[in-house]
């Protein structure tokens, strides 16, 4: 049994533990950036300093929990560059800071651009028709969803971790028919080592 560690940003790490291990749970995700924060885990940081990445590691290991993915909920595709760019950062630095805690899973959302290039804000088109909004899905996933996944699945496959794609209304993927639209489009680059589906529980 595991919890999302985020639920308790307010508490210090070691104390948040502590409870957590007190409540009989051993296992955890952690936040390290985009919507979710980043109080327990800042990733930069970590990866800067190896004595404070083996200080973050031996929190968990002398309580016996195990840490079982990095979240970094973020919107990468943000039509605003610096929120795009910011949360980018966060999700490479989370898969670097994966791969060197040699934990599997990262865990975020797959983004949603504007309706074009000048948008200042995401948007989530609901239907099909009139054609106007077919048009803007097309022209979402074909210039800005599918190269920015194709691009994140190198960094993913050479430090051999798997992105955990949370399906959220707001964003590009957001049901099983989409999450498969994700998997399809970016063809073999991507298969087993982008997307690991969890829709619930997060195991």
């Amino acid at each position: 049994m595991g919890v999302f560690a985020v639920l308790f940003s307010k508490k210090p790490l070691e104390e948040a533990l502590d409870y957590i291990q007190e409540n009989g749970l051993d296992t955890v995700e952690i936040g390290t950036g985009g919507y979710v924060g980043d109080a327990h885990c800042k990733p930069s940081e970590l990866l800067a300093d190896k004595a404070k990445l083996k200080q973050f590691k031996e929190a968990f290991d002398s309580r016996g929990i195990r840490i079982s993915a990095l979240s970094c909920h973020g919107n990468a595709l943000h039509p605003n560059k610096d929120i795009a760019n910011q949360h980018n950062q966060a999700f490479q630095d989370t898969v670097r800071l994966a791969s060197a805690l040699g934990i599997e899973n990262v865990v975020t959302f797959s983004g949603c651009p504007g309706e074009s290039d000048y948008s200042l804000h995401p948007v989530w088109i609901t239907c099909p028709w009139p054609n106007d909004f077919s048009d803007v899905v097309n022209w979402q996933w074909t210039e800005k969803v599918i190269p920015y996944w194709k691009e994140q699945n190198e960094i993913l496959r050479a430090h051999g971790v798997k992105a955990a794609i949370e399906q959220h209304p707001g964003f590009v993927v957001y049901n099983t028919e989409t999450l498969l639209r994700l998997r399809t489009e970016c063809g073999d680059q991507i298969g087993a080592t982008l997307i690991q589906a969890i829709t619930s529980g997060r195991e």
